[in-house]
């Protein structure tokens, strides 16, 4: 496959992902945009793996895979699509193998089928899943100080807690609770039961304490961009500011069931990357 079969093939994962990201990436110079692009092919590709309705053998050999690209990728021989397309992206921004491989652990766990973590196990999935890929993404951005990674925790840590927020019915069904079980006892929920738990009366106290984090975490990474390049991190502060509605939303609406869903439009994130990403 050429170089360009390999871009043509991660902008159409990219493109039919339907992701809040793609306004973020629309704001940088086509290189750095292609090595986003790039790199969020990857991290579907694997999310897909681990979501996808098959045995667990079957995902730890598709993760197995990854595992093995990955490493072919390093040494300059990669067969995957996207390992092909990564091939410029790591070489030009200095992406590491370790924040590669940190999603393909975070996948590992969800395959499993998470259900009520500890805060630290938690924080060490979110840091898999979320965070690696700031890290990844704040070097394509082409921020070079030392605040970029503190960044990549802090707002990695914020989208992904109000992901779970957002998508908890959803994840239910598949069996998954991603709810702290320190939460979950504060409440008074003793249950560990997906289902169970949703549709405990104390949800709500459990779900108060997560968003509670979520804003934490939104507000020591809008204290850590200060120390960033504005126009490198405008990808980030877009999705900072996109984040933070989606949670105000969550938390007007409330906990309750029937819970609706919550999101953005496209003409509100299209006014979020013109407003903060312009700037």
């Amino acid at each position: 496959m050429t170089e360009a079969e390999a871009l043509a093939h991660v902008q159409s994962v990219v493109g039919q992902s339907g992701t809040s990201f793609f306004w973020a990436m629309r704001l940088l110079p086509e290189a750095r945009r292609n090595a986003m692009f790039a790199v969020y092919a990857f991290c579907r590709e694997v999310d897909d793996i681990a979501d996808e309705p098959a045995p667990m053998e079957e995902k730890r050999r598709g993760l197995a895979g990854w595992r093995a690209e990955i490493e072919r990728l390093y040494a300059g021989e990669p067969q995957y699509p996207t390992g092909q397309a990564l091939m410029r992206p790591i070489r030009d921004y200095a992406l590491r193998r370790e924040d590669f491989l940190a999603l393909i652990d975070g996948m590992e766990m969800d395959a499993v089928d998470i259900r009520a973590p500890s805060l630290e196990e938690l924080e060490l999935y979110c840091d898999r899943v979320a965070c690696a890929v700031g890290r990844l993404s704040a070097r394509v951005f082409g921020e070079t100080g030392e605040a970029r990674d503190e960044v990549a925790f802090a707002l990695g840590q914020a989208l992904q807690l109000t992901n779970i927020l957002r998508d908890m019915d959803e994840d239910a069904e598949r069996g998954r609770l991603y709810l702290p079980v320190e939460h979950l006892r504060v409440a008074g929920i003793d249950s560990e039961d997906p289902e169970t738990v949703m549709a405990h009366p104390a949800l709500g106290a459990a779900c108060d304490q997560l968003a509670a984090l979520a804003r934490l975490r939104l507000t020591e990474a809008r204290a850590a961009l200060v120390r960033c390049d504005r126009k490198a991190m405008r990808p980030a502060i877009v999705m900072m500011h996109v984040y933070g509605r989606i949670l105000e939303q969550l938390t007007a609406r409330g906990w309750a069931s029937p819970r609706a869903e919550v999101g953005l439009g496209k003409a509100q994130k299209l006014w979020i990357a013109l407003r903060h990403g312009l700037l």
